[in-house]
């Protein structure tokens, strides 16, 4: 008995320090747990650093965002100003004559504006078809260019004055629409000034911008068509003035001809009593 006391006590005393020394009385040194370690921290320093960009890049975006944010205080009085507005036609009416035309030009309705062309300009008597085979070719060509200027510029003037009707007619509208979008844009409501407010205000005063082009080249038009029938007019009148020199260089001709023919014959016949 004496000697297995001894024996157990060595085991419990060897068993204990094992223990100890497993629950971290003793050092265990494990390199490859340490290089793990020393790997997981480097990675850690790494992610802060990388969190740290991102932190200050996300702070100046809002900051930037903050300052895209603000708008300029008090736009009404900074930029507003004031434009002439459009007004209309006015004209006296002594014979009855003009208030078809005032109308039209003022609402750009084709119906008045017709009316009232015709009746504030002088018609255009047509050719007896007796009075027309009475001419010669040139004489019936020339009638009939000038004929054919007369009702072209009918035609240019009533377009004319149907593009200047429609452009004052709905100019009113066009107005109030800019009215709004000026108001719109000097507003300091935050709901109005937002990016997809903005954006919307740039495409509505892009598209204002492109109407108003086209009304301007509407206008354009009409001035080059009355331009284009001045310039036909003028080549008619010179075309005239040269037509009738050739013929008159030509009758004069022939007029010499048949008098110097007859001179000759004259000469020729002649006896002396």
């Amino acid at each position: 008995m004496k000697k297995k006391i001894p024996a157990v006590l060595l085991v419990l005393i060897l068993s204990v320090a094992t223990a100890t020394a497993q629950l971290g009385s003793g050092i265990v040194y494990d390199p490859t747990n340490y290089q793990n370690a020393i790997l997981r921290y480097q990675q850690l320093q790494q992610h802060l650093v990388e969190l740290q960009k991102s932190y200050a890049q996300i702070t100046n975006q809002l900051n930037l965002a903050v300052q895209m944010a603000q708008f300029v205080k008090n736009m009404p009085a900074r930029y507003r100003a004031l434009f002439s507005q459009w007004r209309n036609v006015t004209s006296p009416d002594t014979f009855g004559n003009t208030g078809s035309w005032i109308s039209g030009i003022n609402s750009g309705l084709l119906p008045n504006i017709n009316a009232g062309y015709q009746r504030s300009t002088t018609q255009l008597l047509p050719y007896r078809p007796d009075h027309l085979s009475g001419m010669d070719p040139f004489e019936l060509e020339r009638v009939q260019s000038q004929y054919a200027s007369v009702e072209l510029v009918d035609g240019a003037n009533v377009n004319a004055m149907a593009t200047i009707g429609s452009i004052r007619g709905s100019a009113q509208d066009i107005q109030a629409q800019i009215g709004n979008l000026e108001q719109d844009s000097f507003s300091g409501d935050s709901g109005l000034n937002s990016e997809v407010s903005v954006l919307n205000k740039i495409n509505a005063a892009g598209v204002l911008t492109l109407r108003t082009v086209q009304d301007s080249n509407k206008i354009l038009a009409s001035l080059l068509e009355m331009q284009t029938i001045i310039a036909k007019q003028q080549r008619e009148s010179m075309t005239n003035s040269i037509n009738a020199d050739i013929q008159r260089q030509a009758s004069l001709a022939a007029n010499m001809t048949q008098m110097t023919g007859t001179l000759t014959n004259s000469l020729q016949n002649f006896r002396m009593p």
